[in-house]
């Protein structure tokens, strides 16, 4: 049987992430909002978030581990409840939650598959942002020798609960901006499919983005020079089975 939920990170996002969850709970979705650490009154409003049907729950992590500490917090959480599978997505309204069904779909269609949603800009999109995307497509394809690969940088996703938990046990992902890039890489590496569907991204007017520009492109560099040295030893799995990326539309043409 698969069961899936949602899992939501947020950091002082309390003004969108509303209506995030009427949208998840509305596609009968459980979720989980790990409250990153946040500042009041952002944290007293994600505290009144869970509903009496257990349909929401939030976990506080005391002090901010960054995006990706929170995400993997709530992936644990999310095994330890008995989900299969979890479905990533951000606070901060960022992404289109109209292709939330494509998802799904793809997903059940490729369960042993991670799902990822992959970005279509709209002109909200800021130049330094597209630029920086630009360059991590790069290296995320040097690092898997694909050029099938999607957009890592987009954390619209729907993870196998399984191979993750395998992942986290053996190895130490980065905790911020660089966990998206990184976790897509290393499962890639582990022979885990990946599915993509394509998903607009907006930057709506007054987002609130915990991205720093300086900080978290310095971890993203550091990042891919330590996936880049670590390369020699995948060689031989990569070389022997490939990456396999899955396109997938919901019309069945590209779903191969």
């Amino acid at each position: 049987m698969n069961h899936l939920c949602a899992i939501v990170p947020s950091f002082n996002h309390c003004e969108t992430i509303g209506g995030v969850i009427g949208e998840l709970r509305r596609a009968g979705l459980p979720v989980i909002v790990v409250d990153d650490g946040s500042d009041e009154p952002a944290r007293t409003a994600l505290a009144s978030l869970p509903s009496s049907d257990g349909g929401v729950t939030v976990h506080r992590l005391d002090t901010n581990q960054g995006k990706g500490g929170a995400v993997m917090a709530g992936l644990r959480a999310a095994s330890a409840a008995g989900f299969t599978h979890a479905l990533q997505v951000d606070a901060d309204g960022q992404h289109d939650l109209s292709a939330l069904n494509l998802l799904i779909a793809a997903q059940l269609r490729h369960p042993q598959a991670t799902v990822c949603g992959n970005p279509v800009y709209d002109a909200s999109a800021p130049m330094g942002r597209r630029i920086g995307r630009r360059i991590t497509r790069f290296w995320v394809a040097v690092e898997t020798l694909s050029l099938r690969m999607p957009d890592t940088m987009c954390g619209f996703r729907i993870y196998p609960l399984a191979p993750m938990m395998a992942l986290l046990s053996r190895v130490r992902l980065g905790t911020r901006m660089d966990f998206d890039i990184e976790v897509l890489v290393r499962l890639a590496w582990s022979g885990i499919p990946i599915a993509t569907v394509p998903v607009m991204v907006r930057y709506p007017d007054g987002n609130s983005s915990n991205f720093k520009m300086l900080y978290d492109n310095c971890r993203i560099s550091w990042m891919h020079t330590r996936l880049v040295v670590q390369l020699p030893l995948k060689l031989p799995g990569l070389l022997l089975r490939g990456v396999t990326v899955l396109e997938y539309t919901g019309r069945g043409s590209n779903d191969d």
